[in-house]
Formats: structure tokens, C-alpha cells, sequence
């Protein structure tokens, strides 16, 4: 314990000219006597730490005692301090190593960069959780982030399936890594002895351990190196994305609910219309125009009912043509909407041609 506090003091004066004692007892978090201690144990260790005395004085090295790391640019000190991310590391248990990690950097670094740290905090912050939600850790993440650093394969047991039909799982596991998508966590993996990469929830997982012995695997797999976690990561959202829009509507879209709608529907549904809606808008010209500039497109949709959500969103700008059911909930919630404001039919929308 005491000798990682030496290191850090240490790693704390080469990345600052000096230090008081006071400000030095905070960083490290001991008494100023465990700091005038300490500093006196580097002394006779060798290391020339030196005490500046009076009101403006502080401990400080001497001798040109410092690492250097040369060849970096402000931009790419700058950007190394950007490859952290504060919050995620927090989660994964790793907090602790990171912030020694940018000590060390800070220290290593020449004198005039040494200020990147804070030049790049102070532009840049990412903040991973969505909006509208509390973010919550999932209480295996730590364990799962080690098994992912140590390439250690785990005993995982997992919650599969929603309502009455959720069901306890155990796989053994070679976890590859870990993603943080708008406040959730995953993890790529593949089951012990299979070849296919699977994605996992961590927050469903309710417990893991490391594997039991087994002579035919050892505790440890070997990664496969062929395996991009950024590229197979892109692949699988983009094949969840498409997976889940299973069904389809036709509406009329005003220009301005043309404008809006990426803002409604998922991405995935949007990008599929947005070829659709320029053709639509072309043919619509060509034909002089249809009420104004609607155009009619067919739009995936996940399912009726999150489809009407998300097209309530879009309010006039958005005439449902197909399937019945779905333009009939509207027809009704036209009604009551009338009603709520005091009149007595809802307005027939704009008459279509042809």
C-alpha cells in the first residue's frame, strides 16, 4: 500500500514543478505528516525529492529525475487523453488503473505538453447514457471485465426470453469483449467449443464464475485473431436493427413530415424509406404535385402498435393508408382528440388525387 503511494507522489511531482504538502495530502489522501514521512523515505531511498520552506514553499524533484515520452505532438497527447472513457471505466472497475495509467503519461510527458489532459477534458465529454433513463451498472460488470482482460473463460448463467417465458440459462463462455450502447452493456461472445459469435445483455446475466477444470480446455482460450470487436459489433446492430422491423405501413407524408421522420422511427426504418420517399417526391412532381407535396411511402415498422407511437409523434403531418386496423386506431384517436378540444369532427386531413 504505502509503496504504490510513493510511486504515485513521485509520479505527481515529475508532472508538476512543485507541490505543498496540503496539496500533495489531498491527491494521495493522508495527513500532511504522512506526506513530510514519505518524502523523507524517498530521500533516503535516492530519489531527490526536495522541500522548499516558507509560506510559498513545497516539495519538488531536483536533478532532471524524470521519464520522457518524445515524438508526440500536442494533437496526439491530446487525443490520448481522449481514448478514456471516464464513466465506462468507472463501471468496469477500472478507474483506479486508468487514472495511474494518465499520471504516468502526464509525468512522462514534456514539459510543454503537459497541460493536454486538461485542454482535452475541457473540450471534449462523453456521455454514453441515453436520455430519460437512470443509468444502472450491472452488478457482474466487473466480473465479466475480468474475465474479458484476462481471456479467461466463465461459467455464465443468463436470463432468456421476457414475461412467462423467461428461463434461466448456463453456458460456458469465451468472452471477447464488451460494448456500451446508449447506457447498456454487452458482451461478444461465443459458447465454449461453438464458432458463431453471440451477444449478450450484461445486465441479464445472474452470475458468473471462472469455468470449472476441464482437461480438454484450459482456464484460458485463445483468442481468435481474425475477431474485430468495432467491425462485429457494427454487423450485428445493423442485423438487430433490420430483425425487428417485421412489418410494414403505407402513409402519406406531408414535406414537413418528410423533414421529421428520421426524427420518429428508428434509423434502420428511416434509411429504408428515405430511397422510397425520393421517389415518391420525384414521381409526385412529375404528376404535378399531390395535395400539397405529400408523397406516399411504405415504412418497416416493428409492429402496429409501436408504429402508432411513433407516427403519433408526426401529428398532421401523417395520413395512415395501410393496414386498416392501424389507419382505423388513428381515425379513433382523431375523434377523441376533437372531443378533448371541444370539436365536434376531426378535420378530413388533405384530399388525396386519383
Amino acid at each position: 500500500m504505502r509503496a504504490a503511494r510513493l510511486i504515485k507522489m513521485v509520479l505527481l511531482l515529475q508532472s508538476r514543478p512543485s507541490m505543498t504538502a496540503a496539496e500533495l495530502a489531498r491527491e494521495l489522501e493522508v495527513s500532511e505528516r504522512t506526506v513530510t514521512r514519505d518524502a523523507q523515505a524517498l530521500s533516503e531511498a535516492g530519489v531527490p525529492v526536495y522541500a522548499d520552506r516558507g509560506r510559498i514553499g513545497g516539495y519538488r524533484l531536483v536533478g532532471g529525475y524524470r521519464t520522457r515520452l518524445t515524438g508526440l505532438a500536442r494533437g496526439e497527447a491530446e487525443a490520448l487523453f481522449l481514448s478514456g472513457v471516464p464513466g465506462a471505466l468507472r463501471e468496469m472497475g477500472l478507474e483506479d488503473a486508468a487514472s495511474a495509467a494518465r499520471l504516468k503519461v502526464s509525468a512522462a510527458l514534456l514539459p510543454s505538453l503537459r497541460d493536454a489532459s486538461q485542454t482535452a477534458a475541457q473540450r471534449f465529454h462523453l456521455d454514453a447514457p441515453g436520455w430519460f433513463r437512470e443509468p444502472k451498472t450491472p452488478e457482474l460488470l466487473p466480473a465479466v471485465a475480468d474475465a474479458v482482460w484476462d481471456d479467461r473463460r466463465v461459467t455464465a448463467r443468463y436470463l432468456r426470453g421476457a414475461g412467462e417465458h423467461r428461463r434461466e440459462v448456463v453456458r460456458e463462455l469465451e468472452p471477447y469483449g464488451l460494448v456500451l450502447k446508449a447506457g447498456v452493456w454487452y458482451l461478444c461472445a461465443r459458447v465454449a467449443g461453438q464458432e458463431a459469435f453471440r451477444v449478450y445483455r450484461v445486465d441479464r446475466f445472474t452470475a458468473v464464475e471462472p469455468a470449472g477444470p476441464d482437461p480438454a480446455r484450459p482456464a484460458r482460450f485463445e483468442r481468435d485473431r481474425e475477431f474485430e470487436l468495432p467491425a462485429f459489433w457494427e454487423e450485428r446492430a445493423e442485423q438487430f436493427a433490420r430483425s425487428i422491423l417485421r412489418t410494414e405501413v403505407v402513409v402519406r407524408l406531408s414535406p414537413e413530415g418528410v423533414r421529421v421522420l428520421p426524427h420518429s422511427v428508428e434509423a434502420s426504418a428511416a434509411a429504408a424509406a428515405r430511397e422510397a420517399l425520393a421517389e415518391a417526391a420525384e414521381a409526385a412532381g412529375e404528376r404535378g404535385g399531390d395535395g400539397g407535396g405529400w408523397v406516399t411511402v411504405t415504412l418497416p415498422v416493428e409492429s402496429e402498435e409501436v408504429a402508432h407511437t411513433q407516427l403519433t409523434a408526426l401529428g398532421p403531418e401523417v395520413e395512415v393508408l395501410a393496414p386498416a386496423s392501424l389507419r382505423e386506431r388513428f381515425a379513433a384517436q382523431a375523434v377523441r382528440l376533437a372531443r378533448l378540444y371541444g370539436r365536434d369532427t376531426p378535420d378530413a386531413g388533405p384530399e388525396r388525387s386519383g
